[in-house]
C-alpha cells in the first residue's frame, strides 16, 4: 500500500483536486429551476430560462469567481392583505385580493430585486393602489356583476407594466373577497344603496310616465287624423257616428239609474236619427 502510495502519489493528488474542482465547479438545475450565473457582481448568463438556449441540467461555474442564483421557475403568488377601499358610491370596503405572477426576465430581476421575496415586496404596495384606483372608479354594486372581470382585467394590466421592471409577468389578479365593514356602517352602507335604488327606481318610473304620455298623445293625434280624413269623405255619416255615440253615452244603464226616465217630444232633434231623417 505504501509503495502504491509512493509511485503513484502525484496522480492521486491530482486527481483528488480534480474531483474537488469538480465538486466545487458543477451545479444541477432542475426543470422547475431557471439560473443566473453571476460573476463580479455581474449577471453573465442564464440556464434554463423561459424561451432560453439552454435546458435543465448539470452546468459548471468557475469556483470562487462565479456564483449561482437560482429563481423559481413556476407561477408565484403575491397575496394582499384585508384592505378598505372606497368605493365610487362612497362605500367603504374591505378587499382581499392576490396575485399570480412568474419571473420572465431573470437577469433585471437580480439587479433590481435581488430575489422573488424582492419582487414580492416591490409589487405589493403597487397592487394595492392599482386595486385602489381601479375600484374607486366603480360602485358596490358593479363589482357584483360582470363588470367585476373588466375591473380586474385593468388592474392585471396595470401591474403587468409596473412588473416588468423587476423582470416579472402578472399572469392573473383575482379579488378572493369583497365586503362591508361590520357594524354601523354596514347598515348604514344598506340604508344608502336602498335610497340609491329607490331614486333610480322613481327615474325610472318617470320617463315611464313621460314616454307614456308622449306615446298616447301622438296615438291619439294619428286617431283624431284618421277620424277626420274619414268622416270629411262622409259627412253624413259622421252625423251618425256622433248621434249613436250621444245615445250610448245618454241611455246605457252604466252611465245612470236604470229607472230613470226621460220625456221627449217625438219631433226632438235629439231623436232624428231614430226618425230616419238627417
Amino acid at each position: 500500500m505504501g509503495r502504491i502510495w509512493e509511485d503513484h502519489r502525484a496522480s492521486v493528488i491530482a486527481l483528488g483536486l480534480a474531483l474537488i474542482g469538480f465538486m466545487l465547479s458543477a451545479y444541477i438545475v432542475p426543470e422547475e429551476e431557471q439560473v443566473v450565473v453571476i460573476a463580479a457582481g455581474e449577471p453573465v448568463r442564464t440556464v434554463n430560462t423561459p424561451n432560453g438556449k439552454t435546458e435543465a441540467g448539470l452546468y459548471l461555474r468557475i469556483p470562487f469567481y462565479e456564483r449561482v442564483a437560482r429563481i423559481e421557475k413556476r407561477v408565484l403568488d403575491l397575496d394582499m392583505t384585508d384592505e378598505e377601499v372606497l368605493s365610487n358610491d362612497q362605500q367603504r370596503l374591505l378587499v382581499n385580493a392576490y396575485a399570480r405572477f412568474r419571473i420572465s426576465d431573470p437577469i433585471r430581476m437580480v439587479e433590481r430585486a435581488g430575489t422573488t421575496d424582492g419582487v414580492r415586496v416591490a409589487l405589493e404596495p403597487i397592487l394595492n393602489s392599482v386595486l385602489r384606483q381601479e375600484l374607486g372608479r366603480r360602485t358596490f354594486s358593479a363589482m357584483l356583476t360582470a363588470e367585476r372581470g373588466t375591473a380586474l382585467a385593468n388592474v392585471r394590466d396595470n401591474l403587468n407594466r409596473q412588473a416588468r421592471q423587476y423582470g416579472a409577468e402578472v399572469i392573473d389578479v383575482q379579488i378572493k373577497r369583497t365586503d362591508l365593514p361590520d357594524g354601523a356602517p354596514l347598515q348604514s352602507a344598506f340604508q344608502r344603496m336602498e335610497t340609491d335604488r329607490e331614486r333610480e327606481a322613481r327615474t325610472i318610473r318617470a320617463q315611464g310616465a313621460r314616454d307614456a304620455r308622449i306615446i298616447r298623445a301622438e296615438a291619439d293625434a294619428q286617431a283624431a287624423k284618421i277620424y277626420a280624413d274619414s268622416f270629411g269623405k262622409d259627412p253624413g255619416f259622421y252625423d251618425f257616428y256622433r248621434a249613436m255615440q250621444s245615445y250610448d253615452a245618454t241611455f246605457a244603464p252604466e252611465n245612470g239609474n236604470a229607472s230613470s226616465s226621460i220625456i221627449l217630444s217625438p219631433d226632438n232633434e235629439y231623436l232624428r236619427q231614430f226618425r230616419g231623417r238627417r
